[in-house]
């Protein structure tokens, strides 16, 4: 059973990860602030530069947004170079530096930041052609906004979500009474007592004679859907891809949302990892037909997402929009107003008392005004949201937004979180702190959350590994360490039976173990809320999804059997489904129609071709490239294009940054940027009708990195729909532990193998 020294040691322990982790992002922005000039940030993603101010205005909670563009009078294009901003990332506004000055000499110059004009704020919108930076009025260089006319956007390490990370922990311990200071004015949910080990979880109790509103559901999910209604306090969702887990979420959310009568209706928090899977769920909620009475799922999105500009549906049901069409809207209409007219004299865009832009005393005035205005509209405006919140059924949102000021002290009933297994378990707590029932959606065997410090120490344990050493002995070595701390030679070892989410068939489904685990610190930030608890409780914890509908049978084949204990099944839409069976393919003989579109898994095998990899020099990651093996991926690209397969139903995915950036040098001047080429982490989540991974890794001393992670091969191997492409030398990838000499023996046996020889 946990106790307080367990408790003290898990609190503790998340503590000293995430300042780690905190710590690794910081050293790596600076690091590349202080080390690059302008052009090389630009180069990374980092910075845009040569841009101008086109509109300053006021968002929510009183933010200073400030809009920029690329003027026409410096670029041949307004569209921005290729850039990694994304909203709610940390940036700077500073002057523009020319390409060939650097950023130490820029720094030196500067003096006091109110002389280089810098202003830093967060990331509000991206679109191809602008971005809106929001500026907090309580930082302190917003109250005498001086903006460059000509200016530079740099992206900063953001220790935003960290601080609001470390304050969930801070505010969990005071819950628990493990730290002075004012106790929040809740409990502890019985929840969270599961959560922590503090109780055990209560039986199920599904509902009975349910109707489903998607009749169209599985057995698997509506097994899904019954455990998560009838589990008192806390349910987990394992959706393998191509499941469906979206369909079934929605699903438990339209259930939620049904009011008994002689009950009250039922709040419900859906958070994710990211802007996207939310506004996937969202998406669903939104095209839902209305019920029996007419009325739809209220819902109300909270933040940002990327794509909110682009979708109307989604733009309509955000807080923002939401909240200019209250009654109580018009009351801070017109102070917003004010405000936004005394910012533009401010910023230069109007003219002061005397017909010049306001300066010294009358600058002064105007920033005094502009102060007590943001303070009356943040007034107005917090009734609006109010309003707008108790209104609203659903309410979405990330799992870090959830801790912002609209949600500060709002209650739910029940709280959703999707891609629970991409999140950080101290993430999650931002959410669950609101609510009284946790429901978890994710796949385990899919990648853990991007840490940069355990990648740094990875990185150099890999560095070590493959110094040059001396010739092995004929003695037997010791079994490998893998880069996570396992033996290699056991890296499928918890894959199969110990992956497994139900009990078979043949037997009765398990009842959750009354025995109270003891609540152990996680080792790695890696392990997921999702983990921890499948680890505590066993695999009653959870239902699987286990009918998918993206990829053809022997796509499916390998996954299923070394991840998913053999149960994932392919649904009879696409079990045979292959590139043939598309209205655009068109082969030019029978030959072509059988290689190229009837083949569902094609290997390339590079082995005795001598095609070795080459570290990137341009990059100080270890990134790796192989030209060679690129050419292999072109031809094949250029074979299914030739056949008609379009460039959009085509991604090339490969594990390396390096190569990526190899292939769209050979193939975006054929295809255009229709045909999708990134690295596997980037393509979670995402599907094609064919994908082509480039494994990149040939050498002589048979090392494969970080190829040898599972969770990332499964991904790369479980994006493609019809068609699945490898391209690799099996002499060197077999040598990567037990699970990828597997899958090297099951694509010898089951798929077409080929000569990979570029003569």
């Amino acid at each position: 059973m946990t106790t307080e020294s367990h408790l003290k040691d898990f609190i503790a322990r998340q503590r000293e990860l995430l300042a780690k982790e905190r710590n690794a992002e910081i050293e790596r922005t600076s690091l590349l602030l202080t080390k690059c000039g302008p052009k090389l940030l630009e180069q990374k993603g980092l910075a845009i530069g040569g841009l101008g101010v086109v509109n300053v205005n006021i968002g929510l909670g009183g933010k200073t947004l400030v809009e920029l563009e690329r003027p026409s009078g410096y670029h041949s294009s307004p569209l921005f170079p290729p850039h990694t901003f994304r909203p709610g990332d940390l940036a700077r506004i500073e002057p523009h530096v020319s390409t060939t000055s650097t950023t130490r000499k820029v720094k030196t110059a500067a003096g006091d930041a109110k002389a280089t004009q810098q202003t830093e704020g967060v990331i509000y919108r991206v679109s191809d052609l602008r971005i809106v930076i929001a500026v907090d009025a309580s930082d302190a260089g917003s109250d005498d906004l001086d903006l460059p006319e000509r200016c530079r956007l740099v992206k900063l390490a953001n220790s935003v979500t960290y601080d609001r990370m470390d304050k969930t922990i801070g505010t969990l311990e005071r819950i628990l009474g493990l730290a002075s200071g004012e106790k929040p004015p809740f409990d502890l949910s019985q929840m969270g007592r599961v959560l922590l080990g503090l109780a055990a979880p209560s039986p199920v109790v599904p509902p009975k004679d349910i109707e489903f509103f998607n009749e169209t559901l599985n057995d698997s999910q509506k097994e899904a859907v019954r455990f998560a209604l009838g589990s008192p306090e806390v349910a987990c969702i394992h959706g393998p891809p191509g499941t469906g887990k979206t369909h079934t979420l929605v699903e438990i959310i339209r259930h939620l949302t049904v009011t008994p009568p002689g009950s009250r209706s039922k709040r419900i928090l859906v958070c994710g990892a990211s802007n996207l899977s939310v506004d996937n769920i969202l998406e669903r909620l939104l095209l839902l037909p209305a019920g029996p009475k007419g009325d739809k799922i209220k819902v109300t999105r909270i933040g940002h997402p990327a794509r909110v500009m682009s979708h109307e549906m989604i733009l309509e049901s955000t807080l923002e929009v939401k909240a200019t069409r209250t009654d109580e809207a018009a009351l801070a209409k017109d102070t917003k107003t004010e405000l936004e007219t005394a910012l533009g004299v401010l910023s230069g865009k109007g003219k002061g008392a005397k017909g010049k832009g306001p300066r010294g005393a009358e600058r002064k005035k105007m920033w005094e005004e502009v102060r007590n205005l943001r303070k009356e509209y943040r007034q107005r405006e917090g009734g609006v949201v109010r309003s707008v919140l108790k209104d609203s059924q659903v309410v979405v949102a990330t799992c870090h937004t959830s801790g912002g000021r609209q949600l500060f002290n709002e209650r739910f009933d029940v709280v959703i979180i999707d891609e629970a297994t991409q999140a950080l378990e101290a993430v999650c707590w931002i959410p669950i702190l609101k609510a009284g029932k946790l429901i978890l959606a994710g796949d385990p065997m899919q990648l853990p959350p991007t840490i940069l410090s355990l990648d740094a120490e990875r990185k150099k344990k890999q560095q070590k590994k493959e110094a040059p050493k001396p010739k092995p002995s004929s003695k037997k070595p010791e079994p490998k360490r893998s880069e996570d701390g396992e033996d290699e030679d056991d890296s499928d070892s918890d894959s199969g039976a110990s992956e497994d989410t139900e009990a078979p068939a043949s037997k009765p489904a398990p009842t959750i173990t009354k025995r109270l685990p003891v609540l152990e610190p996680p080792r790695t930030l890696e392990t997921t809320l999702f983990d921890r608890l499948e680890k505590m409780y066993g695999p009653s914890i959870k239902r699987m999804l286990n009918v998918q509908y993206r990829m053809h049978t022997d796509i499916c084949d390998f996954p299923s059997t070394t991840l998913y204990s053999s149960k994932l099944t392919s649904h009879s839409s696409v079990a045979a489904h292959l590139l043939h069976d598309l209205p655009n393919a068109s082969a030019e003989s029978e030959e072509d129609a059988k290689e190229i579109l009837g083949t569902p898994v094609v290997f390339f095998d590079t082995a005795g071709c001598e095609y070795f990899e080459r570290l990137d020099d341009e990059t100080d990651d270890g990134s790796r490239c192989n030209e060679n093996e690129a050419q292999v991926v072109k031809n094949w690209v250029e074979s299914l294009a030739s056949a008609g397969i379009l460039p959009s139903q085509i991604a090339v995915i490969t594990p390396y940054q390096a190569q990526v950036t190899l292939l769209t040098s050979l193939l975006r001047p054929l295809y255009g940027t229709e045909i999708e080429i990134g690295t596997v982490d980037g393509m979670q989540g995402r599907e094609k009708e064919a994908v082509i991974i480039s494994l990149v890794r040939s050498n002589e001393n048979r090392e494969v990195g970080f190829l040898k992670e599972k969770r990332r091969m499964n991904v790369a191997m479980t994006r493609a729909r019809r068609h699945l492409c490898v391209v690799g030398d099996s002499s060197t990838v077999r040598h990567g532990g037990r699970y990828l000499k597997q899958w090297l023996a099951w694509l010898e046996t089951n798929a077409d193998v080929r000569y990979a020889g570029l003569e």
